[in-house]
């Protein structure tokens, strides 16, 4: 739905998962091979992932200062669960919380929220506050206080409700 430029880093990640359900029309990418390709899922990892992306919406739409869209794990309880190992590069001695073995969603999400942790994003990373949409988008606003994936679609459609609620008033 969003016009706007990816999420920076591992962000790009959770934006990818979050993204794959339009509440609009209730399209799932994750009902087919070709969305879950890009997220490295089989059919069977469905269920897990979604549990994921409603969790990680959830969080978003805290991140903008709104309430839960529906009752869901926490997302804390799910990354508790996520094996993660401090890989560091002998190249140069830095470090980072890396996916343990394969990498499952679970703990390629939670690696990535640990580096967003660090370099201070993860906050920017909002769900879009339309109850009809919900997109995850990345916040670069100056004062990190966006409220809409696209002030051309859902921010102009909030705008207009609030204009004929207005006028309804007079």
């Amino acid at each position: 739905m969003s016009e706007r430029s990816p999420a920076p880093g591992g962000l790009g990640l959770v934006e990818t998962l979050v993204n794959t359900l339009d509440l609009e029309t209730g399209a799932d990418s994750l009902d087919t091979e070709e969305g879950r390709a890009p997220l490295g899922l089989t059919e069977d990892d469905v269920p897990a992932a979604r549990e994921l992306r409603e969790s990680l919406r959830a969080t978003l739409l805290a991140h903008a200062g709104h309430p839960p869209h529906r009752a869901v794990t926490p997302l804390g309880e799910l990354l508790a669960a996520a094996p993660l190992v401090v890989a560091v590069d002998p190249a140069d001695g830095s470090a980072a919380l890396a996916p343990a073995g394969e990498g499952s969603l679970t703990a390629r999400v939670a690696a990535a929220v640990a580096q967003a942790l660090v370099a201070g994003t993860w906050s920017r990373l909002k769900a879009c506050e339309a109850a009809d949409c919900h997109w995850a988008y990345y916040d670069r606003s100056p004062a990190g206080r966006g409220r809409w994936c696209s002030m051309q679609v859902c921010g102009a459609r909030a705008k207009m409700r609030a204009y004929r609620a207005r006028r309804a008033g007079e």
